[in-house]
C-alpha cells in the first residue's frame, strides 16, 4: 500500500480486536495496514480499487496460504464518510453480491511489533501471497 500514488504513511497492525497490546493471544482482530493518504492525491474509492488488485475480495477469511479469522479482509475506518464512500463503491460492481470484504468502523486499533514493520523490504524472501511483480506495480524509482 505504500508505494500507492496519495498514500502518505503505512503501518502494521491490528484492527478491531478487543485489547491493546501485541503480547495477547487472537482477540478477534483482523491484521491489517493502517494507511493514511492525502485525499487531492487520492480517493477512498482508489484505494478501494488498488486494495482489490492486491487480497482476493471473494475470499473468507483467508489470503493466500494464510487461513483464519485474523485474515479476513476489511476495510476499517473511524471515518464514517469514507466508509460510507467504499460501501457506496463496491456496491457500483457488478460482483459486488459475491465479495467478503467487511467494511466496519475501526473500534480499535494496535500496532504490530518492529518486526512486522516493513517486513518484505527487510526480508524480501519471506512469504507474501502477492506477486512480487504486482508489490512494485506503484513503485517510483
Amino acid at each position: 500500500m505504500r508505494h500507492l500514488p496519495g498514500v502518505v504513511n503505512t503501518e502494521a497492525g491490528r484492527a478491531n480486536g478487543t485489547t491493546n497490546t501485541t503480547l495477547s493471544q487472537y482477540d478477534g482482530y483482523a491484521e491489517c495496514v493502517r494507511t493514511q493518504f492525502d485525499t487531492e492525491l487520492v480517493s477512498v474509492e482508489q484505494l478501494i480499487d488498488y486494495l482489490f488488485e492486491i487480497i482476493d475480495p471473494y475470499s473468507i477469511n483467508q489470503q493466500g496460504q494464510d487461513i483464519g479469522e485474523k485474515y479476513r479482509t476489511g476495510v476499517y475506518s473511524r471515518n464514517e464518510q469514507h466508509l460510507q464512500r467504499a460501501q457506496h463503491h463496491i456496491a457500483q460492481r457488478p460482483d459486488s453480491d459475491k465479495i467478503a470484504v467487511e467494511i466496519k468502523l475501526l473500534s480499535n486499533y494496535v500496532k504490530s511489533d518492529d518486526e512486522h514493520q516493513d517486513r518484505l523490504t527487510r526480508f524480501p524472501d519471506d512469504y507474501c501471497h502477492i506477486p512480487i511483480d504486482l508489490l512494485r506495480k506503484y513503485r517510483q524509482p
